[in-house]
């Protein structure tokens, strides 16, 4: 659900004056149920619908980035509760005009009519005039509906914001977008392909009246139906269209990885760019990213695996555009590192040996004794505690008898598998003399 959606209006219905008005303003919702988003504060049973719907609304201050629907939210709570609209500017308004407005208000309440006062970019308003308002609020006069895209804690007064409740709006996805924007095209008379659509709703990076705005002026430069050039023009960049689910989709992100594997960094920024451009979910590149540290790094850097988790938890915490610089890290990081395979291959090889010998019980001397009965059995025969050894290194078999002995990782001598392999050659040759010596 958005701020900005609404059912369009029958063909008859738009004035001559109506259609010369920004397709942002057209477009807003006369109902609760034609919202498109802001479903943590809006969806059923959410607190403020819940204000909304019982008509038990007080103040609010409602804080998000731009072209969220902030105005619009306010004019259809105004329209719901059947209150007086009164829009005012911070910008433009000083301790005169809102002591004027205050006693409009103040009549209005004697004659038994409610008012909300929508003081717009509410926190370029100082303390003063912030101050100007309290006695109103506090009366009951007006409902205050303040909007603002700064953090309320820093910009609004203590007093008023005791007396409010704060919603955070959040900037809309690009399906939430790309519904708005498919809704809008009758009234802007055009016909558009989802895709092109959709890299609307990426380029308005959440901000619904961008994405208005960008669709009226693509259908500006259109014959009725929206081309690549037409949007291109409108959005001054080229148009990156592939299918996400198709043959394309898969070929950028082989090119990718392989990019990566091969330590090839201006390719590997690339194809990366390629995507992002694309519209690809940010999320599924973190992960493949994620994968590639794995795979083709592995323990020749350990860091790559914290790298790459770090990148994803901050694409999730900064979304677009902030957490694409996160994903340029870590690729540019995964190209620079020493490269592995040596544990993917590990467990390619215990897989194999998995499914081509027979599943042999545990070994008695790895088995816990949980019981007596247990004990008396056998189970944990023959064990030896590590840390009762020197070095903490036994010459106990671990693996199946048919198996015992078997080698399934080989590091590299690249970066820190390096030291690995020679930790473990340390432990083989430990494990050789304690047996010798035993023997």
């Amino acid at each position: 659900m958005s701020l900005f959606d609404s059912t369009p209006p029958a063909p008859d219905a738009p004035s001559a004056a109506d259609a010369k008005r920004p397709l942002a303003e057209r477009m807003r919702p006369d109902r609760l149920e034609d919202f498109v988003g802001q479903e943590h504060i809006l969806g059923p049973e959410k607190p403020l619908r819940r204000q909304i719907e019982r008509d038990e609304l007080s103040s609010v201050i409602l804080w998000g980035p731009p072209g969220v629907g902030k105005t619009t939210l306010a004019k259809l709570i105004a329209r719901i509760t059947r209150c007086e609209f009164i829009p005012f500017s911070a910008v433009l308004s000083g301790i005169k005009e809102i002591k004027a407005v205050m006693a409009d208000a103040e009549k209005l309440r004697r004659l038994g009519l409610r008012t909300i006062l929508f003081i717009d970019e509410i926190h370029r308003f100082n303390k003063a005039q912030q101050d100007a308002f309290l006695p109103y609020v506090e009366r009951g006069d007006i409902i205050l509906i303040g909007a603002t895209t700064e953090n309320p804690s820093f910009e609004v007064i203590s007093a008023l914001l005791s007396r409010s409740r704060v919603y955070a709006l959040r900037l809309l996805s690009v399906p939430e977008l790309t519904t708005l924007l498919r809704r809008a095209l009758p009234v802007v008379h055009l016909e558009a392909t989802d895709d092109l659509l959709e890299q609307i709703a990426i380029y308005s990076n959440g901000d619904a009246r961008q994405a208005y705005n960008t669709l009226e002026a693509a259908a500006a430069a259109s014959q009725g139906v929206l081309t690549e050039t037409a949007l291109e023009n409108a959005i001054e960049r080229k148009v990156l269209l592939y299918d996400k689910g198709g043959e394309e989709h898969f070929n950028l992100i082989s090119a990718l990885h392989k990019s990566v594997r091969s330590s090839d960094v201006d390719a590997a920024l690339y194809w990366l760019a390629r995507m992002l451009e694309s519209g690809e979910d940010r999320l599924y590149l973190a992960r493949r990213l994620i994968r590639m540290s794995i795979e083709d790094i592995g323990l020749a850097d350990p860091r790559a695996l914290e790298q790459a988790i770090a990148a994803m938890q901050a694409v999730h915490f900064l979304g677009i555009p902030e957490g694409d610089l996160a994903l340029a890290q870590v690729a540019i990081y995964l190209c620079a590192a020493p490269k592995s395979d040596a544990s993917y291959k590990a467990l390619g090889a215990v897989a194999a040996d998995v499914e081509n010998t027979i599943a042999e019980p545990v070994p008695m001397n790895l088995r816990n004794a949980v019981t007596k009965h247990m004990k008396a059995w056998g189970y944990g025969e023959g064990y030896e505690h590590a840390h009762k050894f020197e070095d903490a290194i036994t010459d106990m078999e671990c693996l199946p008898p048919s198996l015992a002995g078997h080698r399934y990782y080989y590091p590299t001598n690249r970066g820190v598998e390096k030291r690995i392999a020679e930790r473990l050659e340390e432990i083989r040759q430990a494990k050789a003399e304690r047996s010798g010596g035993a023997g």
